[in-house]
């Protein structure tokens, strides 16, 4: 069989992606706001509830092709990863 020759390789990028690929500065500033935003005691709150979810649904096994899906109200629930990424998609 032949090997992908893909593999590994960027075929597509964002327009932000190519901005800060063109522009380090920009992509510094973009680093450490993104630092910040991450160990925020907001996030860090969240990040716990979402690998709690995951923990707890031992069911639930990697490459079942099960999403953790957020409703609307804001809770977590299973769901077909069709389904979950077919969802609130950019549409072109």
């Amino acid at each position: 069989m032949a090997r992908n020759k893909l593999a590994g390789k960027i075929t597509g990028k964002s327009r932000s992606s190519k901005h800060y690929a063109k522009n380090p500065a920009s992509r510094k500033k973009k680093a450490e706001y993104d630092k910040e935003y991450a160990s925020s005691e907001e996030r860090k709150k969240y990040r716990v509830k979402l690998n709690l979810f995951n923990r707890r649904n031992k069911d639930s096994k990697k490459g079942d092709g099960k999403d953790a899906s957020h409703t609307k109200s804001g809770k977590l629930t299973l769901e077909k990863q069709s389904k979950n990424r077919a969802r609130n998609r950019g549409k072109k």
